[in-house]
């Protein structure tokens, strides 16, 4: 049976038309459901009984099923779905004093492998659809931190641009007035690299935020990270960065996993600078969150911030991210793969 999430406004207008039921109820379910936050049909009051009643026959709303739920000292929530085919997702909330930022998950596994994460420890099962997208949302929005969701990240388990059709689709509900009505700037895709997936998502007309894992400044290093950069090396993946900022008018975030003794060296900043020069961007220091599986260790606190400033010198915009959730496994995929392994 069909998640109702997963159709777009058209879309359920097509069908209720169909059904011989007016189009007018398309916005009447788009609010139970998006504004209103209910995810029953029985309980949306408006809607006669006839068709409540179509409604549960042909479709389902929100499926996900909460395996485990952890909170952090720091109020970060991270939350395990099992799906409805036995498989297993993560998204995660995390509160700031201004925000509530959902990440959230694309696909079931990755089959990208970065070496740092734990996303593709496991292999890759499958993409989500678009349905099971939006409930990994509407579930934060309606149960975590008590504050109102207000930006979106696709920083979870999964490649975003490598399950394309539905994370765009998802977003586009997201964004709607009729939906979540999350402004597209406080939408941001991560993506390892995909160089066709990053031309066509600058073709979408969306003003996104885009977010490009780089963790290093050479190829040599950044192949020793991530295998993705013998498909689309750093040759290629700046220009076609370089095209998206142009196209689009928008600054481009490039993610950096700072690793012990693998990309955090004085050097390591000076490469960076080079191949960064004359880009509309900024550079998000993220140092490694370290997992059992693992053989990486975040750098010293003082090598962290002297690549930083060796960053800022070079002009380069730079920021440093707070850890959030350690206590919690809540880097990508730690709490998942714990849960599949026991």
């Amino acid at each position: 049976m069909q998640d109702i999430t997963g159709l777009s406004f058209d879309e359920l207008k097509e069908l209720l038309v169909k059904f011989g039921q007016h189009d007018y109820h398309t916005q009447q379910i788009f609010s139970w459901v998006y504004k209103k936050g209910i995810i029953e049909f029985d309980k949306m009051s408006d809607l006669s009984r006839d068709l409540r009643e179509r409604l549960k026959d042909n479709f389902s709303i929100c499926d996900l099923e909460l395996a485990e739920i952890q909170e952090s000292t720091d109020g970060t929530q991270k939350f395990l779905f099992r799906l409805k085919d036995g498989n297993f997702i993560e998204a995660v909330a995390i509160p700031t004093e201004k925000r509530l930022t959902g990440c959230i998950s694309a696909q079931v596994g990755c089959k990208f492998a970065c070496r740092f994460c734990s996303s593709g420890l496991l292999g890759f099962k499958r993409n989500l659809d678009t349905g099971e997208i939006i409930n990994e949302v509407l579930y934060l929005k309606n149960n975590s931190c008590g504050k109102l969701l207000t930006h979106i990240v696709f920083m979870g388990t999964g490649e975003p641009l490598d399950n394309y059709d539905n994370v765009l689709k998802a977003i586009r509900i997201i964004n709607s007035g009729y939906g979540l009505n999350i402004g597209a700037r406080r939408i941001t895709i991560s993506t390892c690299g995909i160089i066709p997936a990053i031309k066509r998502l600058a073709g979408e007309g969306l003003q996104i935020e885009l977010s490009v894992s780089l963790h290093a400044g050479d190829d040599e290093t950044r192949l020793k990270l991530m295998p993705i950069n013998k498909i689309y090396p750093l040759k290629e993946l700046i220009p076609a960065c370089r095209e998206y900022i142009k196209k689009t008018n928008r600054q481009i975030t490039f993610e950096y996993v700072m690793v012990k003794g693998i990309n955090s060296h004085l050097q390591d900043a000076m490469k960076l600078c080079k191949i960064l020069k004359g880009l509309d961007c900024k550079i998000n220091l993220i140092p490694f969150n370290p997992v059992k599986e693992g053989k990486f260790y975040p750098p010293d606190k003082g090598d962290i911030l002297l690549f930083k400033e060796r960053l800022l010198k070079s002009g380069v915009n730079v920021t440093l991210r707070k850890s959030r959730g350690q206590d919690i496994e809540a880097a990508c995929g730690q709490l998942r793969l714990r849960y599949e392994k026991e």
